[in-house]
Formats: structure tokens, sequence, C-alpha cells
């Protein structure tokens, strides 16, 4: 869960000097809390949230910070609220909610302590490493489905980093962006390769030039060069062809597609 912000509570009644004060403090304590709209009543609501959400109790939790964020708006702890609530929808897997919230705490709070975690948090809710079991037991690279989340989520990552290259969430932050940068790469050439397999030799080309135009320094570069090479080869582009293979030469003089027509197996494509 994120780090508090700073309270944003009363400091505190210091004890009165007179009896008749202590009394009647005393006595309408109860009401006091018992009343939505009090701090007392807020700090109750809140304390009742995070222990709901401390032992996994989302869906209650998610409520009660919800009837929270409207009573407690424009103060620090509305804006807690906020980041607790985001938190516990992407725990509770409700990740479109949880990117409508972070967003909305984005535009009402751009100066607040909290923007860095806020920011963070996005990256998380649309960062997923994990293939999930189907994608196990089809042994699916995360590389093969659909990239829109992880675009996102380098969008997030990146945004923060470069507003905040000291945070504490940076480090982390920059090597997601390497892992969902060389996924992303992977994506594209896979797709040029599916188009290659098949003979469209244009679509492959191209989108093995988005893999070197948009991700340059990932791995996936070398095999979008020899795609490239290949592609241009079949289309009869020799000159292309020939400006691929140099850069593949230059950059990747080891590259199997590199090796002569003849000593490669008869199954290679290049």
């Amino acid at each position: 869960m994120p780090d508090r912000l700073q309270s944003a509570s009363p400091a505190g009644w210091r004890a009165p000097a007179a009896l008749l004060l202590a009394a009647l403090l005393g006595g309408c304590a109860s009401t006091v809390i018992d009343d939505p709209s009090s701090q007392a009543g807020l700090d109750k609501l809140y304390a009742e949230a995070k222990e709901d959400l401390g032992v996994g109790a989302y869906e209650p939790g998610i409520k009660k910070l919800e009837r929270l964020e409207s009573r407690a708006a424009g103060t620090l702890l509305g804006q807690q609220v906020m980041l607790d609530m985001a938190w516990a929808q992407f725990r509770s897997n409700e990740k479109a909610a949880a990117i409508t919230t972070l967003d909305r705490f984005l535009k009402l709070n751009p100066s607040s302590s909290g923007v860095e975690y806020a920011m963070y948090l996005k990256g998380l809710v649309n960062f997923n490493e994990d293939l999930g079991l189907f994608g196990r037991l089809a042994k699916q690279d995360v590389s093969e489905r659909d990239q829109q989340a992880s675009k996102d989520a380098l969008l997030a990552f990146r945004e923060l980093v470069q507003r905040f290259p000291a945070s504490r969430y940076a480090d982390d932050a920059r090597t997601r962006i390497d892992f969902i940068t060389n996924t992303l790469a992977k994506h594209e050439v896979h797709v040029a390769r599916y188009y290659l397999a098949r003979g469209a030799f244009v679509a492959a080309a191209n989108r093995a030039q988005v893999a070197l135009t948009d991700y340059p320094y990932a791995p996936a570069a070398e095999e979008a060069l020899a795609i490239m090479m290949s592609a241009y080869s079949q289309l009869g582009l020799n000159d292309l062809a020939a400006d691929s293979r140099r850069v593949l030469e230059k950059n990747f003089p080891q590259s199997s597609a590199l090796a002569p027509t003849a000593a490669r197996p008869w199954w290679k494509l290049w």
C-alpha cells in the first residue's frame, strides 16, 4: 500500500484548564465521532477502510474509501484516500477503475507529494510480466499478445523517470522500461516474421522497420534487420536489401543471417 501522506488532522486538543470545559468536551465526544462529516468521523471511517484492505477485503474497503473521497475532498486525507483506492482496485484486478482513479488524482493534485507514486502505480497497473496460466500452457511469449497495456505502462514509467529522476521509484521504473522496450520490439519482430513466412514481404519489411525505428537498441534489432534484408530481396529491391545487410554487418557481424545461403538449412528463412 502507498506510504501515507502527512496527516491533515488537527494537532489535537490541549488539556483544558477548566473542569467545565473538560466535561463539555467529554459529553460531546461520541457525537463528534458519529458525525460522518467531522474529522473524527472521517478518521474513523478511514481506519475501518484500512483495516479491510489490510486483510484483503478489497470490496468493502473500496466502498468505504469511495464514501470518504467526496467527504474529504481538497484535503491531504482526500488525496491519500484516492491513492489507497487505486491500489485496492489494482489488487482486486479492477484495472480500468484503478487507472480512472489515478488519472483523476493526477488531474486534481498536480503538485501533490503523491504524484510520483501515482505515476508509478499507473505503470504497474498496466505492467504484467506474468503470462498467466493459459499463456504458460500454450508456451506463449509475452511479446505475442496485444501490447497496448505495455505501451501505456511504458509511457507512465518514462514520464516518471523524466520528471522525477531521483524518485524512490525511478530505479525500478527504469528496469521495467528496459523489459517493456524489449518486449515491444520482440512483438513487432514476431509480427514481421509472421508476414515474411506467408509471403507478405511489404508488410514484413514495414513491421521490421517499426521495431528498428521505435526500439533501436533492443536485442530484437538483429532479427528485424535480417527480416528486412530477406523481404527486400524477395521484392527485388536489391539496394534496400544491400543497405539492410550493411547495417546488420556493422552492428551484428556474427549474425547467422549473414552466412552464405548454401550453408544454411533449407528450412531457415534467413
